[in-house]
């Protein structure tokens, strides 16, 4: 049975069944009153002629009071009929209304698909329930139409980013079969063991990027400050050779979270730190109860284009350490993994070059001892 039909019986049938009580009660109360008022009339004895009786049969006031009641219960009936018949085509007629914009709701639903991800509800009128309900739900295309645009794009820059070491490949096999000298195909191996290494590091950042956006699977306390001193360490010497200086401050405090996957956010943040750097640099790297802080003095990024650098295979400056080792998904998937954690993670543009990347931990774990 449709919702609307179950609201016009119930509402319909309360109406009637109240109304019907009312009218019932005021029938009772009349017919007391007219009683009590005849039978309190004084008897006054005729004087003079005796009064004209109208012709026909005599009626006593018994049968006078019978009549008048079943002529007040008659209307009662038809009085009960008419509003239970009134209140159900009021109430299936206001339950339309109300259910109305449910309608345009489910139809939305209906005719929601990957091509119509731009229409909206966009109900107006007084903002109740059911506008709210079609404004959430609006929201929620918004939401939806944002995912399946950013996916668009993703799988685009990913087939350009596996399509390029591919044709490199095939560039130098054509190259070498051409020149099948020994030093020429030793340059055509040496390119294509780079251009694999290359593809290789671009599926290994793809398969970083959706254990990120996959969440947590066995998260648990988490020093966050060891894990920092360890990555810093691990990076020295290649910061070292491009001549960029890393400066690090740690406290003890924990996080709750996985291990594995807060070592790659914090790798792939001094990573690129160091890579768009300049030789002289200095890359800073602090975490204490305030979040975790990675600073570099690279090229200046304008602050509009900022929010790019989180969307993936996104390069605003080329690669300054000289070795392309970038696949355009560092920021990409330490915000996926700062998500996963339930951390927010902010870029500035430093005034005099570089960036500084915060990631604040909303639950961070009990200090260490």
């Amino acid at each position: 049975m449709r919702l609307r039909t179950r609201l016009t019986l119930l509402y319909g049938g309360l109406f009637a069944l109240v109304s019907s009580f009312f009218l019932l009660v005021v029938e009772q109360l009349q017919l007391r009153v007219f009683d009590e008022t005849v039978g309190d009339v004084p008897f006054v004895a005729p004087t003079g002629s005796p009064p004209t009786i109208p012709p026909g049969r005599p009626r006593s006031l018994e049968k006078v009071q019978e009549d008048l009641s079943d002529a007040q219960r008659h209307l009662t009936l038809v009085a009960i009929a008419a509003v239970t018949v009134l209140a159900f085509v009021v109430c299936w007629w206001l339950t339309g209304r109300l259910l109305r914009p449910l309608a345009r709701i489910n139809a939305a639903a209906r005719r929601l698909s990957v091509a119509t991800l731009h229409e909206r509800i966009a109900l107006a009128g007084r903002q109740d329930e059911l506008r709210e309900l079609a404004d959430t739900f609006d929201a929620m295309l918004d939401r939806l139409e944002q995912a399946v645009a950013s996916q668009r794009r993703f799988i685009a820059n990913a087939s350009h980013e596996l399509r390029t070491p591919l044709a490199i490949q095939r560039t130098a096999i054509e190259v070498g079969l051409d020149d099948p000298a020994p030093e020429r195909l030793a340059e055509v191996r040496a390119a294509m063991l780079r251009n694999t290494e290359r593809s290789e590091r671009l599926i290994t950042g793809l398969l970083e990027l959706a254990q990120g956006e996959r969440g947590l699977q066995a998260p648990g306390p988490v020093l966050l400050g060891d894990v920092v001193e360890q990555v810093v360490e691990e990076h020295r010497a290649p910061a070292a050779a491009a001549g960029v200086t890393i400066s690090n401050s740690t406290a003890p405090v924990g996080v709750h979270g996985d291990e594995v996957l807060l070592t790659r956010l914090v790798a792939n943040l001094v990573e690129n730190a160091i890579r768009y750097n300049k030789t002289g640099g200095v890359v800073e790297v602090r975490w204490d109860a305030a979040g975790l802080l990675v600073g570099n003095t690279g090229p200046i990024v304008r602050p509009e284009r900022v929010p790019e650098l989180f969307e993936p295979f996104r390069r605003l400056h080329p690669d300054r350490t000289g070795r392309g080792e970038g696949a355009g998904l560092g920021l990409s998937i330490v915000a996926a993994i700062a998500h996963a954690h339930g951390a927010t993670v902010d870029a500035t543009a430093n005034p005099d070059g570089g960036l500084t990347v915060r990631v604040v931990f909303t639950s961070p774990a009990p200090r260490s001892a």
